[in-house]
């Protein structure tokens, strides 16, 4: 266009864009050949076009606004005005640059209606939903979130959101919404979130990622649902199947689970075992009976048992009887009851022994009849069987339907007198008689109710006084009839089983202590094979760094800062691994005497700077202590960690105290300890005044990695490692602690007999010792990293290097090379080992002095977590200046 907004010229697009041909819009106003439209049709004035006023601006101008196409449908355009300029910089024209956005605004249009219905559709769902950016930054919630939480858009948009969750969960659940949002991943949460009124419910919190056309990561949509119910429900059914499996598991009467067997006519032919409890098998004699047929495991069984167990399957009717032999001695009682539908043909069968109850049942059969004939020998016999019932050590009784004693035998009379202090006769009144003992007659008034109602039953329940040691007693009632069937009392036949229960709790006990020492067993023997490897990638990382160290020394200040925190973080590592191996009782100890008395007194200026000026630090050692054979670093260390964790555990200050003494632990008490001996020992106990533990923590307090504290103030290895120091000594540790009232730990060491200790040397602290060119040792190493640090290392300590990567091609090298003054070699290698390689040499080179190194303590130079006589072992990883001294040592010690 010229100065006058007059037409110049117009490409075809612009033809095709307004439906004027160029010899129509040349020399005309654009205003004439553009219609100009608001948003509502309504034209624009002339003076108010937006492209018009383009002209006559210096610089360039962008918009968008709607034309009339000439079949007078709208349509949006963005244009671009930029000022054509003459040689002094005065506007002579305008170049105008139009774009149809037609489809862009559809599309745009067509996304806020998609997230209008979303948001309309989210807003009156059942559930809790919720959108993120990619950020991870909440960007909306729906109504049911803010309805459910109480929360607001202010509070909960962006990560406000967590604020909801409880405060034990929103920690970690936190870090997996942000790894799994780093990751554009989907994933799933249970967790606790806060009502409006203030309660705490579980829900699941499930995820999917979104993604746009192009691909390109949007953020996450989700949904939030309450699960409380369910949860309650899982918890409910999960104890549900504990008690019913430790009801099956401990009770006396037999119980098995079948499937029936039907032939092709539908009778029933056989069953097979499901499962069956141990009372089971002790009262059937039947074993390892278990996805087994009862054809298979009674061959000629009778059909009665499958044509009753069969109805049962089929009708779903329970069915009683009782079965049995004089000759196999034994009878039973037997219920059975279908378990599921018809056609799962499951049974249930429950076994009791009545054979006692039988026999007793038989002699006063007996009786009777023997009464029906002849009053003389009727009443022979009867006495006779009253003596029987005197003297049976089974507590007998039978008691009327107004509960008077019709009968009773001494044993029970003996028992109810223990009991209660009142001693029943026949005649009595059960309600009158027990009036002085009111709290516990109504319980003995409802059992006899229940057997004079006509109901057979067995219970087991305590009787007496509640704050004794009341005895548990198995009760078995019957109703009793005369000879023409009236009913005329119940009859009570009762045994003493509380040896028999505290038995069983006893056994249940020490099960539960064998799974906690099988448990840290096993997690012993994961962390000691991580710690291999780990100390295997230490060792190059240590020694590279202590290398590039000496290469640099304090000409670049920066780098030494980057080298020395790397080291330190090594170093750190390197302590987590020997703690690893403390708790897995795969490090190598160095045993001796040592006074327990002198090793805390040495240790008083390190714990009080430890323990810093809010805790004061006691020690209360025993006079005449004994010795006690351990490693005394590792014994150090172990005092350290228990003095900081009591410090942690007094956050306002307190009191720490350190005491010894000598201790025997007897036969009773180590009975309850698995693992411990009976004997001398040497007690080290750490004690402080803080928040104390609750038992469901001390349970844990030894488990690797299990921790009380905030996350980063803690690796939940330092009580671990004295778990695994001590039992590696052949002690005991103890902790003994209750909520508010402090926390003591104990630590048992075996006394050491016939020997005292020595006060330890102090360390000679030289400059770095050096080799010689003519001093030649052989490395092997089967890591090749690791290799080559050492071959490094000890060039730069002034030796003469040769490597190897095996056993096989160290001894070609040793033959080849008969100036070699030292092996140094890993233990651990594949086909053969260090030891059995140190073996050889000595055969061939009896002269030659041997060093070994390992990061695993399981191999051939160390057992029972202590080195062999006469072996020189460096762990890994060791610094270069360790393994100077160490070099040193092995070469200056004298053969023999």
């Amino acid at each position: 266009m010229d100065e006058r907004q007059h037409c110049v010229y117009v490409n075809a697009a612009a033809e095709a864009l307004t439906g004027y041909r160029l010899g129509e819009m040349a020399g005309r106003p654009l205003h004439d050949v553009v219609h100009h439209t608001y948003p509502d049709g309504r034209h624009y004035p002339l003076e108010e076009c937006p492209i018009d006023r383009a002209f006559p601006e210096r610089a360039q101008m962008d918009g968008e606004e709607l034309f009339v196409a000439p079949d007078g449908s709208f349509y949006p355009v963005a244009f671009t005005a930029s000022p054509v300029l003459d040689d002094h910089g005065s506007p002579v024209g305008t170049v105008i640059e139009v774009r149809d956005v037609s489809e862009q605004k559809a599309r745009e249009q067509a996304l806020v209606e998609s997230e209008a219905r979303f948001r309309n559709m989210a807003d009156h769902a059942p559930v809790m939903m919720w959108v993120t950016d990619p950020d991870g930054r909440c960007t909306y919630l729906n109504k049911a979130w803010y309805e459910f939480t109480g929360q607001t858009a202010e509070t909960a948009e962006g990560l406000g959101w967590l604020n909801a969750v409880h405060p034990e969960d929103s920690g970690w659940s936190g870090e997996v919404f942000l790894d799994a949002n780093a990751r554009q991943a989907p994933f799933r949460l249970e967790y606790r979130l806060r009502r409006h009124d203030g309660t705490y419910r579980w829900a699941i919190d499930a995820a999917s990622p979104r993604f746009g056309t192009d691909g390109a990561f949007l953020g996450y949509i989700g949904s939030v649902i309450d699960i409380d119910e369910r949860r309650e429900t899982e918890n409910a059914l999960r104890a549900s199947e504990q008690r019913y499996r430790t009801l099956f598991e401990a009770i006396e009467a037999g119980f098995c689970i079948i499937d029936m067997v039907f032939d092709d006519e539908g009778h029933p032919v056989d069953y097979r075992f499901v499962e069956a409890n141990p009372a089971f098998e002790r009262q059937t004699g039947l074993k390892d009976v278990e996805g087994r047929s009862a054809r298979e495991l009674v061959p000629g069984l009778e059909a009665h048992w499958f044509e009753s167990y069969g109805r049962v399957a089929l009708s779903g009717e329970p069915v009683r009887f009782e079965n049995g032999s004089e000759a196999m001695g034994r009878w039973f009682e037997v219920h059975a009851l279908r378990l599921g539908p018809a056609e799962a043909r499951r049974v249930a069968i429950l076994f009791n022994d009545i054979t006692e109850r039988r026999r007793t049942d038989v002699a006063l059969r007996a009786l009777n009849e023997t009464l029906e004939h002849r009053v003389e020998d009727a009443l022979a016999e009867r006495k006779l069987w009253a003596d029987v019932i005197e003297n049976a050590n089974a507590m007998i009784a039978v008691v009327s339907p107004d509960y008077r004693f019709l009968a009773l035998n001494a044993a029970y009379a003996a028992e109810f007198a223990r009991i209660y202090g009142i001693h029943p006769k026949v005649g009595d009144s059960l309600g009158e008689l027990m009036a002085p003992v009111a709290e516990h007659r109504d319980e003995a008034l409802a059992i006899w109710r229940r057997a004079l109602s006509g109901e057979a039953f067995t219970v087991t329940e305590p009787f007496g006084e509640s704050d004794l040691d009341r005895p548990y007693y198995e009760l078995r009632f019957n109703a009793l009839h005369d000879r023409e069937g009236h009913f005329v009392g119940a009859f009570q036949y009762a045994v003493d089983v509380t040896d028999r229960l505290r038995e069983q709790a006893r056994l249940a006990a020490a099960e539960e202590r064998l799974r906690q020492a099988q448990k840290m067993e096993a997690v012993g023997q994961l962390t000691g094979g991580i710690a291999h490897d780990f100390n295997n990638m230490l060792a190059v990382t240590i020694g590279s760094l202590d290398l590039l160290n000496r290469r640099i020394g304090a000409s670049d200040a920066r780098a030494k800062r980057y080298i020395d925190a790397a080291t330190d973080g090594a170093r750190r590592a390197a302590t987590l691994t020997q703690r690893l191996l403390a708790f897995s009782r795969q490090q190598p100890l160095r045993p001796e005497a040592v006074d327990p008395n002198r090793l805390v007194s040495g240790m008083s200026d390190l714990l009080r700077h430890s323990l810093g000026g809010d805790v004061r630090l006691e020690t209360v050692l025993a006079g005449g202590i004994w010795p006690t054979h351990v490693d005394p670093n590792q014994l150090e260390n172990v005092i350290l960690n228990l003095a900081i964790n009591a410090r942690d555990a007094m956050p306002e200050g307190g009191r720490v105290t350190i005491e010894t003494q000598n201790a025997h632990l007897d036969s009773r008490y180590v009975a309850s300890q698995m693992g411990v001996a009976a004997g001398h020992y040497v007690l080290i106990a750490v004690s402080d005044t803080g928040t104390g533990m609750p038992p469901e923590v001390i349970a844990k307090a030894f488990d690797p990695f299990f921790t009380t504290k905030g996350v980063g103030k803690g690796t939940g290895l330092g009580l671990s490692q004295v778990y695994g120091f001590v039992k590696q000594s052949g002690g005991h540790v103890k902790i003994y602690s209750e909520p508010g009232e402090g926390t003591t730990v104990k630590v048992y060491l075996p006394r050491l007999i016939g020997a005292e200790a020595e006060p330890a040397s102090l360390a000679d602290d030289r400059d770095l010792p050096l080799g010689e060119q003519e001093e030649v040792i052989l490395v092997v190493e089967d890591e090749p990293s690791v290799r080559q640090f050492s071959v490094e290392a000890l060039t730069e300590l002034g030796y003469r290097v040769i490597e190897a990567d095996s056993a096989a091609a160290a001894l070609r090298l040793l033959d080849a090379n008969p100036d070699i003054a030292l092996l140094f070699t890993d233990v651990v290698m594949p086909e053969v080992n260090g030891a059995r390689l140190a073996e050889e040499v000595r055969r061939r080179r009896p002269d030659l002095r041997v060093l070994f190194t390992t990061g695993y303590t399981r191999n051939a130079v160390v057992h029972n977590g202590v080195l062999d006589p006469g072996v020189e072992l460096i762990g890994k990883p060791f610094t270069i200046e360790e393994l100077a001294a160490k070099v040193r040592e092995v070469l200056e010690t004298p053969l023999g």
